[in-house]
Order: structure tokens, then sequence, then C-alpha cells
């Protein structure tokens, strides 16, 4: 199964935000995808099953079941990554590698000059794929999660436009494609 990624659309919204409070159950307040669709700054990616509709007894609704999303902000020539969530049912099939990837491709394209964020720092895997495609840790913020007060690593990315790290990036995608499926442009 191959795993198409566009920029959300309205009609996403509700997906999302079932997606969001089902990975994210504690994290209050839950964010207002609504406000989010229309802020300037904020870039929202979605992946989705083209085989799927979002609401299979229902004939009328033809909308693609998202699968996934990732959050970004853009200001000041910085990326920063809100969130990046894949819904359960759907974890392990490279989904939230191919929402990276394409966050990494818009942050090009835009000329952000470094991408961020935090992690939480038990999420191992996130961390492992962060550190795939050149992130590095750069600090902890101390109790930064308000549902346990976990810490969060912040790991950054930089210099993603310069030609040795589009090499690596090339490669990495290559590979994906290999592994998971092409690496499609980003659809509208």
């Amino acid at each position: 199964m191959t795993y198409r990624v566009r920029k959300m659309r309205w009609e996403d919204v509700e997906q999302v935000r079932g997606i969001d409070l089902t990975c994210f159950p504690t994290m209050l307040p839950p964010t207002n995808y609504k406000t989010e669709f229309i802020n300037p700054m904020a870039h929202y990616l979605v992946a989705y099953d083209d085989s799927q509709l979002a609401v299979m007894n229902d004939p009328g609704n033809q909308n693609q079941l998202v699968v996934g999303f990732i959050g970004l902000w853009y200001m000041a020539s910085e990326m920063h990554v809100i969130n990046l969530a894949v819904h359960p049912d759907y974890r392990h099939k490279g989904i939230g590698e191919i929402l990276l990837i394409h966050a990494i491709e818009l942050s090009v394209e835009l000329k952000a000059i470094l991408i961020t964020l935090e992690v939480r720092v038990s999420n191992l895997a996130a961390q492992e794929l962060y550190s795939k495609y050149g992130f590095s840790e750069r600090g902890v913020r101390r109790a930064y999660y308000l549902d346990n007060r976990e810490d969060a690593v912040i790991m950054t990315l930089d210099e993603m436009a310069s030609s040795s790290y589009q090499e690596v990036f090339q490669r990495l995608k290559d590979e994906y494609a290999r592994e998971r499926g092409t690496v499609e442009k980003l659809a509208d």
C-alpha cells in the first residue's frame, strides 16, 4: 500500500482532530484545527489512503481517509514541527516517515534555514526517525509536556538546502521508495 501526502483541506479538519485526540488523549488543551487551518504561519500535511473513503457507509461522503498528519509553523525563516501523528491502526507502515519527508521538502521550498521540534524523551522511535533524517539533539525542555511533566528533547535540522544534505536526503527517499513505495510530489 502506498500512502499519499497532500496539504490539509478544510474537509480534513475533523479527521485530523480525531487522530490528534486518539494519539494524544491527555494533551490539554487540544489543538483547534479550524483556527490552525486559517493561520497563515501554519502548514498542515495529511497522509491518506487513496483506496478508502473516510466514511464507508455514507456513499455521499467522498472524503479520503486521513491516516496521519504533520503540523508545521513557518516564521522568521524557521520551520517548527508542532505535531506529527499517525492513527494507531496505521502505524509501522512508513506514514510518519513520508510525512517527515514532505515536511523537509516543504521547508526547503519555503527557504527555511532550519527545522526544529520537541519530542518526548520516552519516544525513542520518533527520535530515531528524526536522527535518520539528520536532526540532532540541541537540548532538553524540562517538564515540557503538561499531561505528565515529561521532558522534551529539542531536535534541529539545519542546512537542509545544502548539496551535501540533499544527496543524503535523496538517498533516504530512494531507500524509502524501495521499501514502501514511490515518494510522489506533494499533492494539492
